[in-house]
C-alpha cells in the first residue's frame, strides 16, 4: 500500500474525510488512482487508510483512521453499522437511505432501500474500485431480490468515470410499491431524479400534511406527487406542476394507487411559466409546496441561483391567502441555512407579504449529518404561514 504525507491536519484530525491535493506533500499524481492508501503525517504518525484519485481536487478519501483490511468483512461492517442505526428511528416504512456516503463512513456511495430493491450509487473512482466487494456486502446484509445501478450523476465525470444505468440481478418488470407511513407510491429506480425518489423529504412531508386541511393547494416541482399526494391525504385538493411527462404520468399513477385521483390533478408546464400565469390570474391558494431542483450548483453561479429562488419563492407567496401555509426547500449545499432565510425575507418583502416560521427542517433521519463533514447537510425545508 502507497503512503501519502500530509503537510497540514487540522482538518484531518478534527474529524473530515477529505485529503485535499495541496494538502499532502508531493505531487499527488504518483499514487495509482482508485489504489488504498495510507496517510501519515509529517512526524510518520499514522492517520487513516482511504483511497486515492490523483486526477481529483479532493486527492484521498479517508475510509478508517485505524489500521485494518479494507475487505469484504470492512464493508459488511459499515452497512451493518448504517442499518443498525436505521433501524432505530425507520418506523412504518420499508423505503430509506440505507448508506449515505460520508456521513456512514463509506465516501463515494449511496444505497437506498425500496423495498426488495437496492439502488447503488458509486460517485468516485476509489469507491468504483471496491464495487464487487460492496455489492457482494449488500447482499449479505439485505438479500435484496433486485439490484439496480444508478451510476449516472455528474460527480462521476469530475472522478473521470463513465455514466451507466443497469440492472445487475433481478428484474424492474414489475415496479416496486413502496409504504410510507400509509402511503404507498410506485418507484422507478432507473428512471428520473436521484435513485428514483426523493427519501430526504419524507419527514417533511409528513409534517406538513400534520398542519394541511382542506382547500385549495398547490405542488410546484411535484415529480412524482409525493408532496401532493400526501396534502391529499389530509383532505386539500391539490394541482402538481412539473416539467416531465414522464414524472407527471407517475404522479398520476401514485394517486390512483392511494384512491386519490379525485383529489389530485397534474399538470405538465414550466413551473416558472405556470405561477407567473396564476398570479396574474389572481389565484390564490390554502398551501404551497416549493421543491425545486438545485439552482446553486457551484460557487459561481450562487448570485443568478438565489436570484431564481427570490423570484419564485415571492411568487407563490402571492398565490398563498392570508395565513395559508408554505413549504419551500432548497437542495443546493452551497446555498447555507441562513442564506435561504436571508432571501425568503426578501422575497416577503417583494411580494408584500410577512411570514411567521413554523419549523426550519433538513433532510430526513436516514440521511444523517456528519458533524465532521458539512458537506454532508444539504437540505433546507421552511414552513411557515405567510400573511
Amino acid at each position: 500500500m502507497e503512503t501519502a504525507i500530509l503537510r497540514r491536519t487540522s482538518r484531518i484530525l478534527a474529524g473530515h474525510l477529505w485529503v485535499f491535493s495541496n494538502e499532502l506533500v508531493g505531487s499527488p499524481k504518483r499514487l495509482a488512482p482508485g489504489s488504498l492508501v495510507e496517510l501519515r503525517d509529517m512526524k510518520d504518525a499514522f492517520l487513516g487508510i482511504g483511497y486515492a484519485n490523483p486526477h481529483s481536487l479532493i486527492a484521498v478519501r479517508i475510509l478508517t483512521r485505524v489500521k485494518e483490511e479494507i475487505d469484504g468483512a470492512f464493508f459488511v461492517k459499515r452497512i451493518r453499522a448504517a442499518l443498525d442505526l436505521r433501524k432505530r428511528f425507520i418506523k412504518d416504512t420499508d423505503a430509506f437511505r440505507a448508506v449515505f456516503s460520508e456521513s456512514d463512513g463509506l465516501p463515494g456511495l449511496i444505497v437506498d432501500k425500496y423495498g426488495d430493491t437496492l439502488s447503488i450509487q458509486f460517485s468516485t473512482l476509489g469507491m468504483e474500485a471496491q464495487a464487487g466487494l460492496v455489492i457482494a456486502a449488500l447482499e449479505e446484509v439485505f438479500e435484496p431480490e433486485t439490484i439496480v445501478l444508478r451510476n449516472d450523476t455528474s460527480i462521476r465525470t469530475l472522478e473521470g468515470l463513465n455514466m451507466e444505468k443497469k440492472v445487475i440481478k433481478g428484474s424492474l418488470e414489475t415496479l416496486p410499491v413502496i409504504k410510507e407511513r400509509g402511503t404507498v407510491f410506485e418507484v422507478d429506480p432507473m428512471a428520473g431524479q436521484k435513485t428514483g425518489f426523493f427519501l430526504d423529504q419524507a419527514e417533511n412531508r409528513d409534517t406538513f400534511k400534520a398542519l394541511a386541511s382542506n382547500g385549495k393547494a398547490l405542488d410546484l416541482f411535484c415529480y412524482t406527487g409525493a408532496w401532493a399526494i400526501k396534502l391529499a391525504e389530509a383532505g386539500s385538493d391539490v394541482t402538481g406542476v412539473d416539467s416531465s411527462e414522464t414524472a407527471v404520468k407517475q404522479a398520476e399513477r401514485n394517486a390512483l394507487l392511494n384512491n386519490l385521483s379525485e383529489k389530485c390533478s397534474f399538470i405538465r408546464s414550466d413551473v416558472f411559466e405556470f405561477v407567473k400565469a396564476e398570479v396574474a390570474k389572481g389565484s390564490r391558494y390554502d398551501a404551497i409546496v416549493l421543491d425545486p431542483p438545485a439552482f446553486v450548483k457551484s460557487k459561481a453561479n450562487i448570485k443568478e441561483g438565489l436570484k431564481a429562488y427570490r423570484e419564485l419563492n415571492a411568487s407563490c407567496m402571492k398565490l398563498l391567502k392570508d395565513g395559508g401555509l408554505f413549504a419551500t426547500s432548497s437542495c443546493s449545499f452551497h446555498v447555507e441555512r441562513l442564506t435561504f432565510l436571508d432571501m425568503l425575507r426578501s422575497a416577503a418583502r417583494d411580494a408584500g407579504k410577512t411570514g411567521r416560521i413554523l419549523e426550519v427542517r433538513s433532510q430526513a433521519k436516514d440521511h444523517p449529518i456528519a458533524l465532521a463533514v458539512p458537506e454532508t447537510e444539504y437540505l433546507k425545508c421552511v414552513i411557515m404561514a405567510v400573511n
